[in-house]
């Protein structure tokens, strides 16, 4: 007996001095390892990589960015079904747990000594979130121990639906997207509030690996994964038996949201906007501060100026022959594969590529390029059709002739007739058009070129180009704040420029080579008068001229010389649609912008374009005084007579001048043309009285359209195609006529009183008539209808001769 007892004595105290070793060995340890454990109470401010969305004015999407593609909602936001389908597919006692579940981890030991090649995993929520937040992925025991400590330290510091609050949004969940919100929505086009239980399931099966469950390459892992984790909740008691055999036999239904701005032609507007935000706050800001953009683009009208430059685009571009095929491919047992591999411009619907079969004087066979499934493998269909003689009647040629077999080549479905496709091809030419609204400068539409998939330069506000004698309004707005009248005489006769010494003669000329004798400023106007507008220039001085240039923002420094008059300078189709809407607002500044508003992560506006003040909105309640006030102080840049005069002016350019093609739309509309020399460019910019309108057609690399291409035949039809659709179903608005305006019954030809036949309702300003006698700015003399060494001459400096 007193043998066995000192044996155990013996094991006791042997035991009791290996436990002290261990107690001391395990403290050091973890005194070893938490003497640079990272900083846990960081996750009390934690923010998260945000993407920024961008809306229309509408509230729809336009565009997101991201590097990585995350919502973030708080816990009390994400549904308890989401967090149920988590807990059951990585930590089924996250809630009694205290960061680290030994049970799990001796599960996780059976079943690997029991040789399961699926091994469960023993972290728990709480170590993930320690290790996704605060340490590597590197797979040691080291990590391993330095992650349990901090999972206690956490979860002594926060509450559990904090930390799961992180988890949920943080986890990286596959195909970019980061969190149980943004995956939601990309993976099911739904909120987290909208997933049923097989969805839920599924978003909880893909923290273990989402490569390893990707819904198309690896689908049968994918369904099996999901059903495991629904077997889960069942078997935790979230889900009913019946409801989760049910959840099992539902397909995955993943389909990813492919969110891009081509929805809405708007390519160029959303990267305008991005542009505008990386330079305001930076691009870590950008792509990572969760920015919410609403921008002023109105979808409808986007699409409608898309159409019409297009149209105007390919109208020019066919005017100049079929070009060729795209490329030429060897039509093989598979033509859809080799078709397939072929990369389309994304943004040129309802155009589809199309490879050419067999062809013959009358038809021709073309098979369309086949879409490619969710996997990315090119789909089995293969769709032909037919393209007729009809659809390439443009091309003036015979189709054996234009197309063979393997040829590559752009075609658009007519219109009812199933099967029938029309020849298209990309045309070399490019333009921009933009739509504002002339009061607010919000700018409802920019289209920049053809395609942002093809070329991604601005046009409407990168492109410095020559407006030509869409520039003179502001010439003749000049001169009208400045005492004269629309009924002002100024001679259309031949005059020469002294350049200075050594530079020689500069002789201005009118599109048509002849002058026409005295006329009124408004004649100048409408019919666009080279020779009048120059002496008109002369008359007041290139630097008065320069000053309302500079008012208007058309250009920031422009040259004092007499060809500037006629749009010589260059400058964007964004200034001039900016300028011609402070002609339309009665002169009040503006400043264009896409963008309305900007607030941060938070919900807190930080930037807001509407800068009027509001007195009296900030009242708590109503009690009796005066009704609140907007305050607005921009800047008076033109007389609003002056502006009115000037737009009554350029209402008769599309009655009775060069801008008669938009005639036809029957509607109270003020513009005017601009083709610059050697016809480089057409432009056309206008307004209603609500809406403003520019656009301009030219080569990117600028040279003649041609000998016969004028603004009224090219440009002037894009704003009108415009304006009648995005006009359609709206009342006609006549020009707000402001207080102060007289209008009198004019001759149309002599400026002077009338009210016989010829005879128009003219503006004039308090103070000013009618003239009563016939007087003209220039020599009105017979020696002065032709250059001659007699001509009218006057010293200035520059070329141009812009009409």
């Amino acid at each position: 007996m007193r043998l066995i007892a000192r044996f155990l004595g013996f094991l006791f105290a042997t035991g009791a001095l290996v436990f002290v070793i261990g107690a001391g060995a395990a403290a050091l340890a973890i005194w070893h390892f938490q003497q640079d454990l990272p900083d846990y109470t960081q996750l009390k401010n934690y923010e998260p990589p945000v993407m920024t969305r961008v809306h229309a004015a509408d509230g729809s999407i336009l565009a997101e960015y991201s590097r990585e593609r995350r919502l973030y909602l708080p816990s009390s936001a994400i549904p308890p079904l989401v967090k149920e389908a988590f807990i059951s597919a990585e930590d089924k006692n996250f809630y009694t747990h205290n960061g680290v579940d030994f049970e799990g981890i001796g599960r996780a030991v059976m079943v690997l000594a029991e040789g399961n090649k699926r091994a469960q995993g023993a972290s728990t929520i709480t170590q993930q979130v320690a290790k996704n937040f605060l340490l590597t992925n590197e797979r040691s025991f080291t990590r391993k121990i330095r992650e349990a400590l901090l999972a206690f330290r956490i979860e002594s510091a926060y509450p559990k639906e904090k930390i799961l609050e992180l988890y949920l949004n943080e986890i990286y969940l596959g195909l970019g997207n980061y969190g149980v919100a943004a995956s939601a929505l990309n993976y099911f086009g739904k909120s987290v509030s909208e997933l049923d239980v097989a969805e839920c399931a599924y978003l909880a099966a893909l923290p273990k690996g989402p490569n390893n469950y990707q819904p198309f390459t690896k689908h049968d892992k994918a369904v099996e994964r999901r059903n495991w984790v629904i077997d889960r909740m069942v078997e935790n008691g979230y889900v009913g038996r019946d409801a989760g055999e049910k959840a099992k036999l539902e397909p995955l239904g993943v389909n990813p949201r492919v969110l891009t701005p081509n929805s809405y032609a708007a390519g160029y507007f959303a990267e305008e906007v991005r542009r505008e935000l990386s330079d305001r706050y930076g691009e870590k800001k950008l792509y990572e501060g969760g920015l919410s953009v609403r921008t002023t683009l109105d979808p409808k009208l986007q699409l409608m100026a898309r159409k019409a430059l297009v149209d105007g685009l390919v109208r020019f571009d066919e005017s100049k022959g079929y070009r060729g095929a795209i490329r030429h491919v060897d039509i093989g047992a598979d033509w859809g594969l080799q078709l397939a591999d072929i990369p389309i411009l994304g943004d040129v619907q309802p155009w589809q590529l199309a490879v050419v079969l067999d062809a013959n004087d009358q038809s021709a066979r073309i098979g369309l390029q086949p879409p490619r499934d969710k996997a990315g493998d090119v789909v089995a269909q293969r769709i032909t059709g037919q393209l007729t003689a009809d659809g390439v009647k443009w091309t003036r040629r015979n189709l054996r002739s234009l197309v063979s077999s393997g040829d590559v080549i752009y075609v658009e479905a007519v219109d009812g007739k199933p099967g029938q496709y029309r020849l298209r091809q990309v045309p070399e030419i490019s333009g921009a058009i933009v739509a504002m609204d002339p009061y607010t400068g919000r700018v409802f539409s920019m289209v920049g070129g053809f395609s942002f998939d093809q070329s991604e330069f601005n046009r409407a506000t990168q492109a410095l180009r020559q407006p030509g004698s869409s520039f003179k309004p502001f010439v003749y707005a000049a001169a009208i704040d400045n005492g004269y009248t629309p009924s002002s005489i100024v001679l259309d006769a031949p005059i020469e420029i002294d350049q200075g010494p050594g530079l020689g003669i500069w002789r201005p000329a009118n599109d048509d080579d002849e002058g026409s004798g005295p006329h009124t400023l408004r004649y100048g106007v409408e019919h666009s008068r080279n020779l009048m507008t120059v002496r008109l220039a002369k008359d007041i001085g290139m630097p008065l001229i320069v000053e309302y240039a500079k008012r208007f923002g058309i250009y920031d420094d422009m040259q004092p010389v007499l060809s500037m008059s006629l749009g010589a300078g260059e400058t964007t189709v964004l200034r001039m649609v900016t300028a011609y809407s402070m002609l339309a607002n009665g002169g009040k500044r503006i400043k264009p912008t896409l963008i309305d508003r900007i607030q941060d992560r938070w919900g807190h506006t930080i930037y807001r374009h509407d800068e009027r003040e509001c007195d009296g909105c900030d009242a708590e309640k109503w009690s009796g005084q005066p009704e609140p006030k907007l305050i607005d102080k921009r800047e008076q840049v033109l007389d609003p007579l002056t502006a009115y005069q000037i737009t009554s002016i350029m209402e008769g350019v599309i009655t009775r001048g060069t801008g008669q093609a938009v005639k036809e739309l029957g509607r109270h509309l003020a513009g005017k043309t601009g083709t610059t020399n050697d016809a480089k460019d057409v432009w056309f910019v206008g307004y209603s009285a609500d809406l403003a309108v520019g656009l301009y057609l030219g080569y990117d690399q600028p040279r003649s359209l041609g000998a016969t291409a004028y603004a009224a035949q090219y440009a002037a039809p894009v704003f009108r195609d415009f304006m009648k659709a995005a006009l359609d179903g709206k009342p006609d608005v006549p020009f707000r006529v402001p207080p102060g305006i007289k209008l009198i019954s004019v001759d149309l030809r002599s400026g002077m009183r009338s009210s016989g036949q010829g005879s128009i309702l003219e503006a004039f300003k308090p103070g000013t008539a009618p003239p009563d006698s016939y007087s003209v700015i220039g020599d009105a003399s017979p020696k002065a209808s032709a250059a001659s060494p007699d001509a009218d001459r006057a010293v200035g400096s520059g070329t141009g001769g812009l009409y």
